[in-house]
């Protein structure tokens, strides 16, 4: 257990949707850090992300979202910088040298906007019915691995050749691609970035949806 975590405090609260990659970037980060945590799944298709008390976690009714013992935080890449900072285990997750912070957190923006229109909006469409221009988020997805590829060539991260933020922040909807009617055959590189995340010996992964009729 991580020796900053005290043992007198109740787990994380991590309220989620199960299938949610926004929501696995924190479990991921959670597990990483060695923070113990419980999962509250929310029945969200009746709307329990909009009830009065879960808006005062989350004002948006947005998910993830977690209750550090009376720390409430939504927003998935903020609540993983928060993890860190907070839980740190002597690894540097998000470097203070100052052009690999600004790496890192270049990646992290990716994630907001790359990441999120690309590679999670596919999977919005096919798992979830999202109605979304397909055609876009496709051409998205494979305009960000046109990058990724080649970056993925020359480093063994993201970020550079350490494991960081930086691919907590894109693991999940990235490895879950094909989910969205993307093959992941094309890409030798960033299959071999997903194994590295994988071979963590604290990784923990997310559930795997059906892959769509080709």
């Amino acid at each position: 257990m991580n020796a900053k975590f005290p043992a007198s405090n109740v787990p994380v609260k991590l309220y989620r949707n199960p299938i949610s990659g926004h929501c696995h970037r924190v479990e991921l980060m959670l597990s990483l850090l060695d923070i113990p945590y419980e999962t509250i799944d929310l029945d969200m298709v009746n709307g329990a992300h909009k009830e009065p008390n879960y808006l005062k976690i989350s004002p948006l009714g947005q998910v993830p979202a977690i209750d550090d013992n009376g720390v409430t935080l939504s927003d998935s890449n903020a609540i993983i910088i928060y993890l860190e900072k907070k839980y740190n285990d002597g690894y540097e997750w998000l470097p203070q040298e100052p052009v690999q912070a600004a790496e890192v957190q270049r990646w992290l923006s990716v994630a907001a906007g790359e990441i999120a229109y690309g590679p999670c909006a596919v999977r919005l469409v096919k798992v979830f019915g999202a109605g979304l221009d397909y055609d876009v988020a496709k051409q998205k997805t494979e305009s960000l691995f046109s990058v990724l590829e080649p970056l993925l060539k020359s480093r063994d991260y993201l970020a550079g050749e350490k494991i960081t933020l930086a691919d907590v922040a894109g693991y999940s909807y990235i490895s879950h691609v094909p989910e969205g009617g993307i093959s992941l055959e094309p890409y030798p590189a960033i299959r071999a970035w997903l194994a590295r995340i994988e071979a963590h010996p604290r990784f923990v992964g997310m559930a795997r949806s059906p892959l769509p009729n080709a």
